[in-house]
């Protein structure tokens, strides 16, 4: 597609990303209506929604727009899955330049489609306006299939803690882009097109799970909400968890011990859960600590110890992930 956004016009690039669009079953309404229409068996929504925004959550000198498409899907869908849902539809609200050529938007809707169709979903629509900086807002939704939704508060001692998916790569993938390397690639890979573990959310709610939620903000922060709303001390035991040899040597090469990227990176998107310690966990679970009862110290240890060193995500913060 030749030409900007802004020759293309809204109604233009409205129907330009449309066209592009595939659909499912729980679609009953797509787009082109004042609104869509997606069926909720369960008689319960589960929603969650995000902001994207150029410079701050992506660079398109380091993603294509196809990538920022898989991402700002992934992040979204993740949250459904971690509530025990399946998610179904995805909205987005995109604000873009005039300037912008036409088919960076496009490609960006290749990417949330690709991705929607992973997790079994679809884009059923949005809006699109003219702004100075893209700017990606996206509302996913889900259904719970009679399953109860699985908060972050029902943590008990004596639960374990699993998790499911990949800790420490987006990070170490960030770490080899901002030194403006591309390799080794399956790590930046990760950090531009995470892969949650869709399926695995409603299969811990089927298995009992007492809590969960995905790893977004970096593994300690994230159980540090599953600790406050639960109400208990969550240990993690550091040498349960798993550094690929290569992490090992992007660590070496940049100096920066890859525990770190692990306990700490977020944006891998992996499900970690709490479940009553009877629970017989597949084998894609890895048990990496316990719930313990809560304690004068931190709500969140590795291997007993507070963890000091800094990391983990926040959007008003100077700390990036």
């Amino acid at each position: 597609m030749k030409g900007t956004v802004g020759e293309l016009g809204e109604f233009g690039l409205i129907k330009e990303l449309t066209s592009r669009l595939t659909t499912t079953p729980a679609v009953r309404v797509g787009p082109g209506d004042d609104a869509a229409v997606v069926a909720a068996p369960d008689r319960r929504v589960v929603a969650s929604t995000d902001i994207l925004l150029e410079g701050r959550h992506f660079r398109r000198d380091w993603s294509t727009a196809y990538d920022v498409g898989r991402k700002a899907a992934a992040q979204n869908l993740a949250d459904i899955a971690a509530m025990g849902a399946v998610p179904t539809a995805l909205l987005l609200g995109l604000v873009v330049p005039a300037e912008l050529p036409a088919t960076w938007p496009s490609e960006l809707m290749d990417g949330l489609r690709d991705e929607c169709q992973v997790a079994g979903a679809a884009v059923v629509g949005g809006d699109v306006v003219r702004g100075d900086t893209i700017t990606i807002a996206i509302t996913a939704l889900g259904d719970l299939r009679n399953h109860e939704p699985v908060t972050r508060g029902g943590a008990q001692p004596g639960d374990v803690i699993a998790v499911t998916g990949w800790l420490g790569w987006s990070a170490a993938g960030h770490a080899v882009l901002s030194r403006g390397f591309r390799s080794p690639r399956a790590f930046v890979e990760a950090h531009r097109r995470p892969e949650p573990p869709y399926h695995a959310g409603p299969a811990a709610a089927g298995l009992g799970a007492t809590a969960m939620c995905d790893v977004s903000d970096g593994l300690i922060a994230d159980l540090g909400h599953i600790a406050e709303a639960s109400k208990v001390r969550i240990d993690i035991r550091s040498g349960a968890i798993d550094i690929p040899s290569q992490m090992n040597d992007i660590g070496q090469a940049v100096g920066v011990d890859p525990i770190q990227w692990v306990l700490t990176g977020g944006e891998d998107h992996a499900i970690v859960a709490a479940f009553p310690p009877d629970v017989k966990l597949p084998a894609r679970w890895k048990v990496i600590g316990e719930v313990l009862n809560p304690s004068a110290l931190p709500q969140v240890t590795v291997d007993g110890a507070p963890w000091t060193s800094k990391g983990g995500w926040d959007h008003f913060g100077d700390i990036e992930s």
